[in-house]
C-alpha cells in the first residue's frame, strides 16, 4: 500500500505545483495593464523534504521577468513623465493563455493520475477482502 501512497503523493504534489503555476499566469493577466509590472515567472523543484516521495515537485522561489519593460507614450497619464512616457508592463497575453492552458493540462493529468491510482487502491482492497 505504500506504493500507492507514494504515487498519490506524487500527482497531488503536481496538482498542488500547477495550481501555483495557475495562480501566477493570473496574476499576471489580471495585471497585464499595470505601468511597470513584471511578468511572474513559476519553476518547479524536486522535492527534498525528509519522507518526500521520489518524484514529488514543489513550486520553486518567484522570479520577475527581466525583460526591458517597454516604453508606452500617454502624455495624459498620471506616471508619464516630461516627455510623455512610462514604462509599460512586460506580460504578453499570449504567453499567459498559452502558460495558463498547458498548466490546465498538467493539473488534469495529475488528476487523472490520481483518480486511477484511487481506483486501483479500491480494486485491491474489494480482493483482499474476498
Amino acid at each position: 500500500m505504500t506504493d500507492f501512497s507514494s504515487a498519490l503523493s506524487v500527482a497531488a504534489s503536481g496538482m498542488r505545483t500547477q495550481a501555483q503555476r495557475i495562480t501566477h499566469v493570473s496574476e499576471n493577466i489580471a495585471n497585464a495593464d499595470t505601468p511597470g509590472y513584471r511578468r511572474k515567472i513559476t519553476s518547479f523543484e524536486t522535492e527534498r523534504a525528509m519522507g518526500a516521495p521520489e518524484g514529488a515537485v514543489r513550486p520553486g522561489p518567484v522570479r520577475l521577468d527581466q525583460t526591458v519593460l517597454p516604453m508606452m507614450f500617454d502624455p495624459a497619464h498620471p506616471m508619464a513623465d516630461e516627455t510623455g512616457h512610462y514604462e509599460g508592463s512586460n506580460v504578453d497575453l499570449v504567453i499567459e493563455l498559452a502558460d495558463a492552458r498547458e498548466a490546465q493540462r498538467s493539473y488534469e493529468a495529475n488528476l487523472r493520475i490520481f483518480d486511477q491510482i484511487r481506483q486501483m487502491s479500491s480494486s485491491l482492497n474489494e480482493l483482499l477482502r474476498r
